[in-house]
């Protein structure tokens, strides 16, 4: 039995396990091949603990409630509610706080859904290992995996732990979730040489959360838990939250602030004027505050968390799932994109490119698994000699083969090795397939792909009686074994200028980012002995070559492309080799050189200075850590960037956290990661990403021009309400008509503007700067211009209509006039730029509704006897109803007529030019 004293004690040695023979790591570990006893497994099991990652805590409904009124303008109309109360408003009060708690309402409903939609995309598991505990083998959950455990793997286990190989047979695992490899990584038990082996290249090692591919293996457990590769990557990601406010949340911070800043300013002033008039100081107050309160939009947040969640549906229709609301409006403000390759960038399956043999190429269309597309020379048809060719490179690939395509639910899956699975696809694509060869030509004896021999037999029984073996492998390997090539069917000797094409082909494959595969056969006497693999692989004829890759989506290079002319840089960030990586990148247009292409090693030594210099000049990341993605993250926002980070990995969680804004991929996402993002694209599709980028953008114009429709009402209302205090008027307008306009008036067409389509330039303009202001200089001059207009129409209506009828009819011409110059003035608001007929008003039928209905409420209010008293508009006569329609529509014309007057001088200076 092994003793206490043994146990390790420490975890620092753990990134030095790959470098020790099998035997030294048993004794380090204090273990031996038949595993742990089962007292000593009870005993370091309450010394290390469980073998559990940390798991975040779920966001309560109650906080995620709250969360919903922290914003600075809520603050204020909070504020607003509370002085309203005091000076005797309730109806005020009541409508202000119910738009709050509305607004709150709103926001927690969609984050909520939200929460609940991600939990249905999770895979429950119910994990366990297999292990051996005092020279038995055992079935334990995974949780109770320790430090010197032994684990026995087999094709399609979960790896339950880090774990140092002391046995392996032609065993590959799946480590994409980790390192982002793209196919099935070759493992074996020998030691590595060097301490500071990258993690994927590390190929005596299996870590927690990855799979085993094919083939068997024994394993003796080095890390468990959060000492786990998982388990740092679990610790990068607590740090990683840089709890930054979105860009649209800091631009209304900062728009709350300068609201905040004009009602004292109003007030003070107000105040001053009254004072010098002579007004009372206690009647002045209320005055004051009431246009200070007058002065904030009280529709404002709902409209905001309305334009949002109207932005995640239709996200989700283009499907894109938003898990946090702001999420919409920062993806719009990106303008760098940081991706991962495989699956998002590529379909995530690998794919025959192109095939070879002596002194011919032939393109093999279609991507993935599907056994769709046609297989061609020089982008022509085959010819019969061509087709022959082809079949007799496919039909050894076809032949030495051990997996299976199927469709299941309209999708083409592999069963088995994933290369393997891309051979078989492009032999249906020839009208090869693994049946038809089993039953012409069936299977004799089969010597597994291994590591050492890099290379995979199969002895098949042809016509006649006579046997062949098929072999294919590393093509450096296989072409030393060759002796012989087929050359258009006819055998000849294989010449040194042979091999030198040969090698110089499989290089200008390498070079197109390709994984490549050689072919080869023998055929084999009758007393030929097949239990030997050594036996059979000599002598070979060498057939041809294969080239396969995993291919970008179809719509990948017009979504990246899109992307640039919209400002957004993109980037790749992948655990695959520089080579693949850079080839990829060059085909979708995100690199066009080498020079472009920086891997981790060469990142790691640089120091962030020295990164913070080079980071515009790299396009593509390889071979990167979660630690490396992360630092590329942090590097970009280090230079006032918006930077959205995709990733479907563990070992990309912590920079989906970091960044601005966090892209989980749904398909193959992992649950670390889709916790850590803050939007999960449900069909891992980098086209949807730039998609949702556009919808992004079309939310934040929409928010925008709804924010300016409103502010502009707000200063129309002031500069009536100000100029009646200063001229000692009597006040134009009672606090029920303010709140109507606000809330009604105003509130509703600003609702449907908010839901306006998006405009076919957007993707065309660059990207919003991080510290741009939602105020800019142009968003001031024509809220102020349309204020004034608006605020002069209804003093003008005021004044003639003061020295003709009692105070109450002049009251109820200025708030009508005010009401039709608002609900006309939304058909301008849609465009800073085009005028209303341009526009349309058919292409946003809500709006037009709601004006219209608007419209005809406001005619009947004169004649409605309980409202009209409510909003204190006596009876008037149908033909001031329609003179005062007539002077509403002043401001629009004016403003649209000023519009067309200046596109048209812009129309002419682009003539000049």
């Amino acid at each position: 039995m092994i003793g206490t004293a043994t146990r390790p004690e420490l975890a620092s040695t753990a990134r030095a396990w790959h470098v020790l023979a099998p035997d030294e790591v048993l004794r380090n570990l204090g273990t031996r091949s038949t595993g742990l006893e089962p007292t000593e497994a009870v005993a370091r099991l309450a010394q290390h603990g469980t073998n559990e990652l940390r798991h975040e805590e779920r966001v309560s409904p109650l906080r995620l409630f709250v969360g919903q009124f922290k914003s600075l303008i809520v603050g204020i109309l909070a504020a607003a509610a509370v002085v309203s109360c005091a000076l005797g408003e309730w109806l005020d009060a009541s409508a202000i706080l119910a738009i709050v708690v509305l607004n709150g309402f709103i926001g927690f409903y969609q984050e909520y859904n939200a929460e609940r939609a991600l939990a249905a995309l999770k895979r429950m598991t119910a994990p366990s290992a297999r292990v051996r505990r005092g020279g038995r083998s055992s079935q334990i959950p995974a949780r109770e995996v320790v430090p010197g455990d032994v684990l026995e793997l087999e094709p399609g286990d979960l790896v339950a732990a880090d774990a140092r190989l002391i046995e392996a047979a032609s065993f590959q695992t799946n480590e994409a979730p980790l390192t982002g490899e793209s196919h099935p990584v070759a493992k074996r038990a020998e030691a590595l040489e060097r301490d500071d082996t990258p993690l994927a290249e590390r190929t005596n090692t299996v870590y927690l959360g990855t799979s085993v591919a094919s083939g068997r293996a024994a394993a003796v457990v080095v890390a468990t838990g959060m000492q786990t590769e998982f388990g740092r990557i679990m610790d990068l990601l607590a740090t990683a939250e840089s709890g930054e406010r979105t860009p649209l949340q800091q631009r209304l911070h900062e728009l709350g602030r300068i609201l905040v800043w004009c009602s004292l300013a109003l007030v003070a002033l107000i105040f001053a004027i009254g004072l010098a008039r002579g007004v009372p100081p206690l009647e002045l107050f209320m005055t004051s505050v009431s246009l200070a309160v007058a002065a904030v939009p009280e529709g404002l947040p709902a409209i905001v968390t309305v334009a949002l969640a109207l932005g995640v549906q239709r996200m989700a229709r283009r499907r894109a799932l938003v898990r946090r609301l702001h999420a919409v409006e920062t993806l719009g403000s990106t303008n760098v994109i940081c991706s991962d390759k495989t699956g998002t960038l590529t379909v995530g399956e690998m794919t025959v490119r192109a095939l070879w043999v002596p002194d011919r190429e032939f393109e093999v269309g279609g991507e993935g698994y599907a056994p769709v597309g046609e297989i061609t020379r020089a982008g022509a048809a085959l010819s019969v000699s061509d087709r022959a060719a082809v079949e007799r490179v496919l039909g050894v690939l076809v032949g030495c083969n051990s997996a299976a395509l199927a469709q299941l639910d309209s999708e083409w899956r592999v069963i088995g090795d994933p290369t393997e699975g891309a051979l078989l696809c492009a032999g249906l694509k020839a009208s090869i397939s693994s049946a038809e060869v089993e039953t012409r030509s069936p299977r004799v004896v089969e010597h597994p792909f291994d590591s050492d021999r890099k290379r995979m037999t199969v002895v098949r029984r042809m016509a006649g009686a006579d046997r062949c073996a098929l072999v294919k492998g590393a093509p450096d390997v296989l072409l030393e074994l060759c002796d012989r090539v087929d050359r258009d069917g006819h055998v000849v000797p294989l010449a040194s200028s042979d091999r030198e094409r040969i090698t110089a082909q499989m290089s200008a494959m390498a070079e197109r980012g390709l994984r490549v595969l050689a072919a080869a056969r023998r055929e084999l006497d009758q007393d030929a002995t097949l239990e030997f693999a050594h036996a059979l692989e000599r002598e070979l004829v060498f057939v041809g070559l294969a080239g396969m890759v995993d291919p970008p989506r179809p719509q990948a290079k017009g979504a990246v492309a899109l992307a640039k002319r919209a400002g957004i840089r993109v980037t790749m960030i992948t655990g695959d080799h520089p080579r693949t990586a850079g080839a990829i990148a060059r085909e979708l247009g995100i690199a066009s050189s080498e020079a472009e292409v920086m891997a981790g090693g060469d990142l790691d030594r640089l120091d962030d200075e020295a990164f913070a210099g080079r980071i515009e000049d790299v396009s593509v990341y390889a071979r990167v850590t979660a630690a490396h993605k992360l630092r590329i993250v942090r590097a970009w926002k280090g230079r006032g960037a918006v930077v959205a980070m995709t990733g479907d990995g563990v070992n990309d969680a912590p920079a989906i956290r970091g960044a601005d804004v966090g892209l989980a991929m749904g398909r193959t996402g992992t649950e670390v990661t889709k916790e850590a993002s803050d939007m999960v694209i449900t069909d891992d599709d980098f086209a949807t990403i730039v998609a949702a980028v556009e919808q992004g953008r079309g939310t934040y114009d929409n928010i925008r021009k709804t924010l300016q429709y409103l502010l502009a009402g707000n200063v129309g209302e002031l500069f009536l309400m100000t100029s009646a205090v200063v001229f000692g008027l009597p006040l134009p307008l009672m606090p029920v008509q303010l709140l109507w306009i606000n809330l009604a008036t105003d509130g509703l067409p600003a609702l449907c503007l908010a839901t306006d389509p998006i405009e076919r330039d957007v993707m065309l303009r660059r990207p919003r700067v991080r510290a741009e202001s939602i105020t800019d200089r142009s968003f001031v001059l024509s809220m102020l211009v349309t204020g004034l207009l608006t605020a002069g129409v209804a003093l003008g209506t005021y004044l003639y209509s003061l020295g003709r009828f009692p105070v109450e009819m002049a009251r109820a011409h200025a708030f009508t006039a005010l009401v039709y110059a608002e609900l006309l003035r939304s058909f301008g608001a849609r465009s800073l730029t085009q005028p209303v007929w341009r526009v349309g008003f058919t292409s946003n039928l809500k709006l037009a509704a709601v004006v219209a209905a608007s419209i005809g409420l406001q005619f009947s209010l004169p004649h409605l006897g309980s409202l009209g008293k409510v909003l204190d508009v006596p009876e008037m006569p149908l033909g001031h109803c329609v003179a005062l329609f007539g002077i509403g529509v002043i401001p629009l014309a004016v403003l649209e007529l000023a519009k067309a007057f200046r596109g048209r001088r812009a129309d002419h200076g682009d003539v000049g030019v």
